[in-house]
């Protein structure tokens, strides 16, 4: 079995003139060193570290290695230019995909999530909004009711567009829109920090990561108070005492909306499960990755959590609430909930039964 982890595929999506495509470049443009592979529109795919900048980023055509790719995205195409971004040998750490303005964003979730490549897995759909547009928009495509429903993150884009009034308006409309608890982002220009969707360094060897305020200050000397990320708070949660799997997902279930991003790891310790947990939300969107311990990692939890409005003395106090004394005496089925925020293995990927153990029954 391939120890690599999934490549995360996060889903772009957002009506004709939204500001998807610039949404795309200013995450390129911050995305420090994490190596992203894009599928963009109907029509390519790149490893983005050839580029020498993101703006060069084409709707119909761009380049892999020394060849050109212009042509319409189905589904077999789809899977074809996954399977190729995601080889070992390009690095890649994060997949963009930039549907179409036209495209059905939920067809698209739904491929992915019933992908067979085991190298990627889904991570997320956002949805771009024109702020000036968003009535107009609504009246011409009524699908966008649909869209705004499956949507894990909601970016509010073109706000310097609208005034304050307009803006609390749609944010309310927005609310209404969406499922319970997405966080919908204001931006303009596009600029929504990277570290909302993806982490703009990949794990160390010890599978330890970078605080938020460690990769800001690995930004360059400019006055980060006019940057993207001055509109979000980051709140950094370490424990050596392992978490209660029941407590946490209370927590996950009811996080509140302004919370846009969780990543990290964690520990339960609960019997048959006592592997590292790793973390992924965006929005709505949860994952967990169960993975074996590093040599001489330390048994702990720890958890960054960005968000705009947030109250990070009472994020503490709820996730200090989740800590567990005594994790040898949780029941295995307290991981329940857990354990349905964890991608099933291929069929591939699974063991063979050992001696005198009979395997499961489809």
């Amino acid at each position: 079995m391939n120890s690599r982890q999934p490549i995360p595929v996060v889903v772009l999506a957002g009506f004709l003139g939204s500001g998807k495509t610039t949404v795309l470049n200013h995450l390129l443009a911050g995305r420090g060193g994490t190596r992203i592979g894009v599928v963009v529109n109907d029509f390519g795919s790149i490893e983005v570290d050839a580029m020498a900048v993101a703006g060069q980023v084409g709707d119909s055509m761009v380049s892999l290695g020394g060849g050109c790719l212009c042509c319409a995205v189905d589904g077999s195409e789809l899977d074809a230019y996954l399977e190729k971004l995601s080889a070992p040998v390009h690095r890649i750490d994060v997949i963009v995909i930039e549907a179409s303005g036209l495209a059905e964003p939920h067809e698209m979730v739904r491929m992915l999530m019933a992908s067979e490549n085991p190298a990627v897995r889904y991570g997320g759909m956002v949805e771009v909004v024109d702020a000036a547009e968003f009535d107009a928009t609504r009246a011409r495509h009524p699908e966008t009711d649909r869209h705004l429903a499956v949507a894990d993150l909601v970016v509010l884009n073109k706000i310097d567009r609208v005034d304050a009034r307009e803006r609390a308006r749609l944010e309310t409309l927005l609310a209404s829109l969406c499922a319970p608890g997405t966080p919908v982002v204001a931006a303009d220009h596009g600029r929504i920090d990277p570290e909302l969707l993806f982490d703009r360094r990949p794990w160390t060897e010890t599978r330890g990561q970078l605080s938020f305020e460690d990769l800001l200050a690995q930004a360059d000397g400019h006055d980060h108070c006019t940057h993207a990320h001055a509109a979000y708070e980051s709140t950094e949660f370490t424990s050596e005492q392992a978490m209660s799997p029941r407590r946490l997902m209370d927590f996950l279930d009811r996080r509140p909306a302004g919370l846009y991003r969780i990543k990290g790891s964690v520990w339960f310790g609960v019997p048959g499960h006592e592997e590292c947990h790793e973390v992924h939300a965006v929005g709505r969107f949860l994952r967990f990755a169960p993975r074996p311990w590093g040599r001489g990692e330390a048994r702990r939890t720890q958890l960054v959590l960005i968000g705009s409005g947030t109250d990070g003395p009472a994020l503490l106090r709820e996730l200090e609430h989740c800590r567990e004394e005594a994790p040898r005496e949780v029941p295995p089925e307290s991981m329940w909930g857990v354990l349905r925020y964890v991608a099933r293995p291929r069929p591939e990927e699974e063991p063979e039964p050992g001696p005198g153990e009979p395997g499961e029954a489809p």
